[in-house]
């Protein structure tokens, strides 16, 4: 659980740092860019590899040496000296930090046996996630508070060695049979496909030259069906994409894309709407969203319990009816009821998704052979770092054109009228904020309406894939063998 708590909470935990950090060693806006993204990245772009690579080296070897790695990058990163050194460093820990996602989570499969424990080891796991994606900007505003900047890397390294100490006597070891030599050209394929695309994504919402962008997600998705169709001929494939043949995998994996567009998208405007139109703080936004982070806690804790009473497809079909009420709360949010219904609605819509991160990632991994589960987690972390990438871009694009749209071409941003108010006479400045604010709003209830036809429809897709064939308890590998 440390890996996976500690690789979601150096995520988020740099965004409240990033204004210290860039002013003290003087990055330009391209330089913090790049030092917010580049970690994200390479994390997405190198998951796939290192997931399958894990079923040939061994999990636990690659878990231990990519911790080893994330615990002298963090010193690195807190004592670097300029923006290019952190720039770098920052890649190479989300090089690092690719090793540790689809290590841990295949990891359970060859742990627990028994399909309830192993049930409910995932949605422990994914509970660390999701929590510790929430914690980051918690951690880091405390730690801001009473230290520089450097403390928020520094804050990985105690666990991270507890891990690379500890590792090697309590986890097991597994790696597969079948495997076969790692192919670079594949590794470069898709190592070059995801960067292009989730570069072009995420460029979409901040550039306002759309050239490059789009350049990049033809160039991408022209590199990655150059990738499906080498994986299709190899005999030992980096990814095997004939796991897509299985109808519920594929039906999950969608479901963990979608579901993330919809949570990054509505967190995207949420935290925006906290700080600009209601006027909190930094930190007191990052508290005030972390009902959404603790939402999907709870509902991945409560997961293994709801399967016990009924269906996995209907748990997880009802937590998204669930996550579709919660975004059409937001629909509603105005005025004095604003902050409540803010919350109450991330919450509900958290909550809901808890099932289908938990219970979801154990049909994904568990519809595998166990000598596939590093290949099958990784596809799943994959589909989770492209639903974020997308619904930033998709839904941040769509909120911005209400906007505008509303301001009838004088404003591009909210945080742009904002910083024009402060320029204007008093009274001038103050109804370009509040025209602004209300444009703002709006956007935001349209992202609510967005994101519950996502819900709804995932619900849908669920409720209509056939059950899942598991693998018998008796197929997998022996626990204390495999230690040995």
């Amino acid at each position: 659980m440390l890996p996976t708590l500690l690789v979601a909470m150096d995520t988020t935990a740099l965004l409240l740092a990033l204004p210290q950090l860039s002013a003290d060693l003087g990055a330009t806006n391209v330089q913090q860019l790049w030092i917010s993204d580049g970690y994200g990245f390479l994390v997405a772009g190198m998951v796939i590899t290192m997931g399958t690579l894990a079923d040939r080296i061994g999990r636990r070897r690659l878990l231990i040496v990519g911790a080893a790695a994330f615990t002298v990058l963090s010193v690195v990163a807190a004592f670097a000296v300029n923006p290019l050194m952190l720039i770098v460093t920052r890649a190479l820990l989300g090089v690092a930090g690719a090793t540790l996602a689809p290590s841990t989570l295949a990891l359970l499969t060859n742990m627990f046996r028994d399909e309830r424990q192993r049930g409910k080891a995932i949605a422990i796991w994914a509970t660390c996630q999701f929590t510790g994606g929430a914690l980051g900007p918690v951690l880091a505003g405390f730690l801001l508070q009473h230290f520089w900047w450097g403390s928020v890397f520094l804050a990985a390294v105690p666990a991270m060695a507890l891990l690379v100490l500890a590792g090697p006597v309590l986890l097991p070891e597994f790696r597969s049979d079948q495997a076969g030599r790692l192919d670079p050209a594949s590794v470069g394929l898709s190592l070059a496909a995801v960067l292009l695309v989730v570069y072009g994504i995420k460029q979409l919402t901040v550039e306002s030259a759309r050239a490059v962008p789009a350049l990049a997600l033809i160039v991408g998705a022209a590199i990655g069906i150059l990738f499906v169709r080498r994986q299709l001929r190899s005999e030992t494939p980096l990814l095997d994409l004939r796991l897509l043949r299985n109808r519920p995998f594929t039906a999950v994996l969608v479901a963990l894309v979608c579901a993330g567009i919809a949570m990054a998208g509505t967190g995207l405007l949420v935290t925006q709407y906290l700080q600009n139109v209601l006027g909190f703080s930094p930190v007191a936004s990052a508290v005030l969203f972390a009902p959404m982070g603790l939402g999907v806690a709870v509902g991945t804790m409560a997961a293994p319990a709801l399967a016990r009473r009924m269906k996995e497809t209907t748990a997880i079909a009802g937590g998204l009816m669930g996550s579709a009420l919660g975004s059409l709360l937001l629909v509603g949010v105005d005025g004095a009821r604003a902050l409540p219904l803010v919350m109450i609605g991330i919450a509900v819509l958290a909550l809901g998704t808890g099932p289908l991160f938990a219970l979801g990632t154990g049909l994904v991994v568990g519809s595998v052979p166990p000598e596939r589960a590093g290949s099958a987690a990784s596809m799943s972390e994959t589909g989770n770092y492209f639903g974020g990438s997308l619904g930033f871009a998709l839904l941040g694009v769509v909120a911005a054109v209400v906007y505008r749209s509303r301001m009838d071409g004088t404003s591009d941003s909210l945080a742009g009228a904002v910083a024009a108010s402060r320029h204007l006479p008093a009274d001038q400045g103050a109804e370009l904020l509040h025209t602004a604010r209300e444009a703002f709003t709006a956007s935001l209830h349209v992202t609510g309406v967005i994101a519950a036809v996502i819900f709804a429809g995932l619900a849908v897709l669920i409720l209509a894939m056939r059950p899942v064939t598991r693998t018998a308890p008796a197929a997998l590998p022996d626990y204390e063998a495999t230690r040995r």
